[in-house]
Order: C-alpha cells, then structure tokens, then sequence
C-alpha cells in the first residue's frame, strides 16, 4: 500500500500538485479499513499529526501488520490442534462401534450353524 500511495504522490507532485507530510499522513490513516480503526485512533490520540513523519506512520502501521498476523496464526494452529484431536476420537469410536457389530453378527451366525449341525446339543 505505501508503494502505491508514494507513486501516486510521486506522479501528483510531477504534475505540480504537492502535499505537505501532514496532509500525506492523514490521508494513509484515512484509507485503512475498519480493522484498522482502534489502530489509527490509537495513533491519533497519541501522536501529533503534523510533526509526525510518514516513516514512523509506516513503521507502526507495519509493526500492527506483523502482529495481527501471528495472532491470526496462533489462533488458527489452536483451532487444527482441536480437530484434529476430535476427529481421532471420533474415528476410533465408530471403529469400536464398527467392530463390536460385527462380532455380534459373526457369533449369532457361527450358533445359526452350530444349532443347524446339532453340534453341542444346539447350544
């Protein structure tokens, strides 16, 4: 975004438009989004926009980037670690389940045969 916006004030200061750093600084904070809001009010509340060089916008602006981004991050390997934990249970259950109906079917089948051999009295 900084590349952008200093481009775009390069071609406008070659045609004989100049902004003054104020000027550039309240437009940067003006075009981020409302994820941004608690960010830029921090920033305008803290800092005096008019002695505040356009690096240091960028710096903090980057500095918040960097973490939301490993929040996002930390957040995200909790929520893999929590499926994959209840996806492995959930698998073995229906393997228990699987397996104890197949051993009831193979015994009553394996007594059918048995009780149709009259081997063991039928029982």
């Amino acid at each position: 975004m900084f590349t952008r916006f200093t481009n775009i004030t390069n071609a406008l200061q070659a045609l004989g438009k100049v902004y003054t750093n104020s000027e550039m600084v309240r437009k940067i904070l003006r075009c981020l989004s409302r994820i941004w809001m608690p960010k830029v009010t921090a920033i305008e509340e803290a800092k005096d926009l008019k002695t505040l060089p356009l690096e240091d916008i960028l710096g903090s602006l980057m500095t918040h980037e960097l973490s939301i981004i490993k929040k996002d991050d930390e957040e995200e390997m909790e929520r893999k670690k929590k499926k994959i934990v209840a996806l492995k249970s959930s698998a073995n259950e229906e393997i228990e389940e699987d397996s104890d109906q197949e051993m009831t079917l193979i015994t009553r089948r394996f007594k059918k045969f048995l009780a149709s051999k009259k081997i063991f009295g039928g029982k």
